[in-house]
């Protein structure tokens, strides 16, 4: 499935980047005044192939799964609050679900690896059930998954890409939900991009100082023993990620293949993101990153798929609340460069 997934990701259209372009040119403004958002318009130019996508279907799929690694003290907060923080998006009790509602976005929540049992949930559709295992492994102690299971999380996430789309879903957000997943996160960033540990690991939920240099020493550790290469994303996946990041991955392949395109949000989504980029260098082109985390391991693995965030509000939640700011700029976006006038519209001379 990843395979060919990755094989139907082509290069955007450059016919409609060209007139998208024009227009752009063209527009009853001083030259290119619009700034960013002509820039975004003309992106979803190419990855969609026309000046004109419906952009108003939308939807943000929140992944999310548990994390060995929590054993080793890397959180402010016990594992058990990612089931509690599940449960409270599905009773739209979370800040996720009131950005959502104001946005007119529909949030989905997946199960892709909690500790927590929720078949019962998955049995009403409240969640969808995509679990790999009941959280990862300790990667202070080996790896964190094998190799099958990272596969498997990357195929659920390309699933979850392609139902949203079958239910008609034309723009789709990424969002997370794990305790602890900042340090598989920052053991991403760190591995493709070259940085010290120490330079960009942040204090995640709110751990104090003397958290934050725990935090550092085990995902040091824990690279020196896994030894993961920053070229192979299935491998760094297995060896330091977790299943919400490799089903983040599929949604961002999927959503490439499908020339749908897709909204990353912070540094847990940034790190899904940087996998699907290493397995496949083109999706960068189908990708918006929606913020600008207060987790300095994301700047690193943005600087390393050449890639800029969209805003900066000093956040750092998570679940999808970035997506659901920088989505409805990105479909104003597209309103604006597809509906107004140009100056022939407006009988004015250029």
């Amino acid at each position: 499935m990843i395979k060919k997934t990755i094989e139907n990701i082509s290069e955007p259209n450059q016919a409609a980047i060209a007139l998208a372009k024009k227009r752009s040119q063209e527009l009853l403004t001083p030259l290119r005044a619009l700034g960013e958002l002509l820039t975004i318009a003309e992106k979803v130019a190419g990855i969609t192939g026309t000046l004109n996508a419906d952009l108003s279907r939308k939807a943000i799929a929140v992944m999310a799964g548990d994390h060995g690694v929590t054993a080793e003290g890397v959180s402010a907060y016990p594992s058990d609050i990612t089931g509690l923080m599940v449960q409270s998006f599905v009773k739209g009790m979370a800040a996720i679900n009131s950005l959502a509602k104001s946005g007119n976005i529909d949030v989905k929540v997946i199960d892709m690896g909690c500790k927590a049992d929720f078949s019962a949930l998955a049995a009403t559709g409240a969640i969808i059930d995509k679990k790999v295992k009941s959280g990862t492994d300790n990667f202070a102690q080996g790896p964190a998954m094998s190799q099958k299971e990272a596969q498997r999380s990357v195929e659920n996430g390309i699933s979850i890409a392609q139902l949203l789309i079958d239910q008609g879903y034309t723009f789709i957000g990424t969002g997370d939900m794990g305790i602890g997943n900042t340090t598989p996160s920052t053991a991403i960033a760190a591995t493709v991009s070259g940085k010290p540990v120490r330079e960009i690991t942040g204090k995640g939920a709110g751990l104090d100082d003397a958290g934050l240099q725990k935090k550092i020493a085990i995902i040091e550790k824990a690279l020196l023993l896994n030894k993961p290469d920053p070229a192979q994303g299935m491998e760094l996946l297995a060896k330091m990620g977790g299943f919400e990041i490799g089903g983040i991955a599929g949604v961002v392949l999927g959503c490439a293949a499908h020339k749908i395109p897709v909204v990353i949000d912070g540094v847990i989504s940034t790190a899904g993101a940087c996998i699907a980029y290493l397995l496949c260098p083109r999706v960068k082109e189908y990708m918006f990153v929606a913020h600008e985390s207060e987790e300095k391991a994301q700047r690193a693995m943005l600087e390393f798929m050449g890639l800029q965030s969209m805003l900066n509000f000093h956040m750092r939640l998570g679940e999808g609340s970035g997506c659901a700011l920088a989505m409805p700029i990105i479909e104003a976006a597209i309103k604006v460069h597809g509906t107004m006038a140009t100056f022939a519209d407006a009988g004015i001379a250029q």
